[in-house]
């Protein structure tokens, strides 16, 4: 799948996908929301409009209110690659999103995830 495939998928095709994994792993939608609202900076309402409006997962990340400038702390593997050396801005932002989820998913405490 080119990265292009990615940034065009509906953000609700994707949201979902995300809620389902960290559910799998008895963690919550509200811990996943949590997580994005700590990396972009939309709020509950705001995500549930993006949701709503179709937006595609690349304009989500392009268009986030405030992206946390701690995400630069994430490091680590996510589909074989260290998500540090991504070198496309939007595919790595994308990627500390599938890195927190998956951190969840393993039962990491949320103080952790959130780099607090």
């Amino acid at each position: 799948m080119t990265n292009d495939k990615v940034y065009s998928m509906p953000l609700a095709k994707v949201y979902p996908l995300l809620v389902a994994k960290a559910e799998r792993k008895n963690r919550t939608k509200e811990e996943v929301d949590q997580i994005i609202e700590w990396l972009t900076g939309y709020t509950p309402d705001a995500l549930a409009a993006q949701l709503e409006n179709g937006v595609t997962y690349g304009d989500f990340f392009t268009n986030a209110p405030a992206l946390n400038p701690n995400r630069k702390l994430i490091k680590g593997v996510v589909c074989g690659i260290r998500v540090e050396n991504i070198e496309e801005p939007l595919m790595q932002e994308i990627r500390y999103l599938d890195k927190l989820v998956d951190e969840l998913a393993k039962g990491k405490a949320m103080e952790k995830i959130l780099r607090a």
